[in-house]
């Protein structure tokens, strides 16, 4: 969802008309790790079940915007609290636009 206001600006020799995305939203998501897995163990998976992935603690995690790549970045646990710290931003590709 994306909405917009309007506003005027005066600059120097006249007035201009100026867009400004108010909200937009996105679809966050933090890769820690990937795995893979016959359907007949997913099938059987419980509660509690520890799925294994291909990472440890200290990799770096993808940050993806609406499914896309955006940065890479790291776990930061302070107390009970977790966060990402955005360590890169990745290039954007010339078709996403």
């Amino acid at each position: 969802m994306v909405s917009s206001d309007w506003s005027i600006r005066e600059c120097g020799q006249g007035r201009i008309i100026v867009a400004t995305i108010d909200k937009v939203s996105l679809d966050i998501a933090v890769v820690l790790g990937t795995t893979s897995m016959p359907v007949h163990q997913v099938l059987r998976l419980g509660r509690g079940a520890i799925i294994e992935l291909d990472a440890s603690e200290d990799d770096e995690v993808k940050i993806l915007a609406n499914n896309f790549p955006v940065a890479v970045g790291t776990v930061i646990v302070s107390g009970n609290k977790i966060a990402v710290e955005v360590k890169e931003m990745l290039p954007r590709a010339p078709d996403a636009r």
